[in-house]
């Protein structure tokens, strides 16, 4: 069933929480909180100091700030006021930052001021970026245009502000890593998250105005927009933000009994169980946790549901489908080890990679997707958008078979991203920045297995004659230009990468390197 009275502007959800639901916390975190009626004059200022500054729709603005409810009010103020939402992970490096902000020529960021010195020393190399709004600042404005977060929320409420009211025009652009080495921006709209939500968040996990979420996922993720950040406006939830995952920090949180659901990701479930040991896993009214980013095992899948005796439901999700294609239903017949089945009024189908025909059920295929969840295109990248969306189908790389009753398992991948505890990671992302380091004659990065991430990126080096490279050094170099989740974690070093004639890299090759 979806609940299509779901699938309305952001805006107008805002404004019916807001009157029916005014005094009840829409989102908290550790030092703030705000209710739905606040929530809504929040945003609507934030809207009209953007509107103030000369932002109009269809322009993008960076969001670049840690978990916090601040980052909910940017992002749906944003949308409001009808500019596109870039969401930028607040540990990215400084040349990531930087790509992403030429890549779709922000013409604000809403950040910390912490993070000033690094947006000063980029100004100058983004022409498009005129205003730059910083939570943690009491000045109003500066010389350089860049104004307080507060001080914008004392401002008044223009009602031509609030213009995000086309739920088809591009309102997210989200980067998940491609196999160019350069990530790709996904352009989403309000619609292909509402329907997410109207058919998979609220009908099958039941999200609704009783639930009090735990969140410990990054919102600049696609499955925390949608579910968190998006869903909980929705739904009429309330919703708990950590700042960051911690596994003593979650535990405490969910044995207060407070929360009824919980969304992670494998690893998190994992450190949770090994952490209790054999303490009580007694988390009160907890009703259902989801999982979803990387593939869940049916063993620690069954292993939590024993511990715990609340049942989690696994799914499959993408960027480029606005979150979720899969999910298991709670208290339902399942299948442990698989994704679940496809969401309502989602056409899902397996098919001979080279063929494109269906696969019988049983048998192994590349699964692919149509339905109004899938992105618009990849910003800017033509090429790639055509290579993945082929005839309204969105071809996910991943490999899958489904039984007679419709359940999928995903089998593996025909991509070679690296899904290290539910974040993507590009091997020629990584290898862009090693070639770049003295000495390197030649580079690939391949997965390697993982007890509690499930992969991580170990980096095969040739070194150029004579020269030699310390194992930190490199490391050091790679930390320095990428996010903390991409540095590999291991280095081995060969006489030469394996490729063909043609030069791709024979990774089968590497992997068996690595037993």
């Amino acid at each position: 069933m979806i609940e299509f009275n779901l699938i309305k502007p952001i805006d107008v959800h805002l404004r019916e929480r807001s009157q029916q639901q005014g005094n009840q916390t829409a989102y908290y975190d550790a030092n703030t909180s705000v209710t739905y009626q606040e929530l809504e004059q929040r945003s609507a200022r934030l809207a009209s100091a953007l509107l103030e500054m000369g932002i109009h729709p269809g322009e993008s603005v960076a969001i670049y700030l840690p978990n916090s409810v601040l980052w909910v009010e940017s992002c749906l103020a944003v949308v409001r006021r009808g500019a596109i939402v870039v969401p930028i992970s607040y540990e990215a490096s400084e040349d990531e930052v930087l790509y992403r902000l030429q890549d779709v020529a922000c013409v604000a960021v809403i950040s910390s001021a912490e993070r000033e010195p690094r947006l000063a020393g980029l100004r100058s190399l983004v022409p498009s970026l005129r205003a730059i709004v910083l939570t943690g600042i009491e000045a109003t404005a500066t010389a350089d245009d860049v104004r307080s977060y507060e001080s914008l929320m004392r401002g008044a409420v223009r009602p031509d502000a609030a213009r995000g009211i086309d739920i088809d025009a591009p309102s997210f652009i989200l980067y998940t890593s491609g196999t160019t080495g350069k990530a790709k921006g996904v352009v989403l709209t309000q619609r292909s998250n509402l329907w997410v939500i109207a058919s998979c968040w609220q009908p099958i996990a039941g999200l609704g105005p009783a639930d009090h979420m735990l969140c410990p996922l990054p919102l600049f993720h696609g499955y925390a927009l949608d579910l968190v950040v998006l869903g909980t406006v929705v739904t009429g939830a309330t919703t708990r933000v950590m700042e960051r995952f911690s596994t003593d920090g979650a535990l405490s949180l969910l044995r207060s009994g407070q929360f009824t659901i919980f969304p992670a990701v494998p690893t998190m479930f994992h450190y949770l169980l090994e952490r209790a040991g054999d303490l009580p896993l007694d988390f009160g009214k907890l009703r259902v946790c989801i999982s979803a980013g990387a593939i869940m095992s049916a063993t620690l899948n069954a292993e939590f549901e024993r511990r715990t005796g609340v049942p989690l439901i696994d799914g499959l999700g993408t960027t480029e489908t606005s979150s979720m294609i899969t999910l298991n239903w709670p208290n339902q017949p399942r299948i442990l080890g698989s994704c679940g089945l496809p969401l309502p009024g989602l056409a899902v189908r397996i098919v001979n990679p080279k063929t494109r025909q269906d696969v019988a059920f049983g048998e192994e295929g590349e699964l692919i997707v149509r339905g109004p969840n899938v992105m618009q295109s990849y910003h800017n990248k033509p090429e790639e958008t055509a290579k993945t969306l082929v005839d309204g189908w969105f071809l996910t790389g991943d490999l899958a078979r489904s039984d007679l009753n419709g359940f999928i398992t995903i089998t593996g991948r025909l991509k070679e991203i690296i899904i290290r505890g539910g974040q993507n990671i590009a091997p020629a992302e990584i290898e862009e920045v090693v070639q770049q380091f003295p000495g390197v004659l030649d580079c690939a990065v391949v997965a390697g297995k993982h007890q509690f991430l499930g992969e991580v990126p170990v980096l095969f080096v040739a070194c150029k004659p004579g020269a030699r490279i310390g194992e930190g050094d490199l490391k050091d170099y790679c930390s320095a230009h990428l996010s903390s989740y991409k540095v590999p974690d291991s280095i081995r070093y060969v006489d030469q990468i394996p490729r063909t004639g043609s030069g791709k890299i024979l990774r089968f090759q590497l992997q068996q390197l690595l037993g």
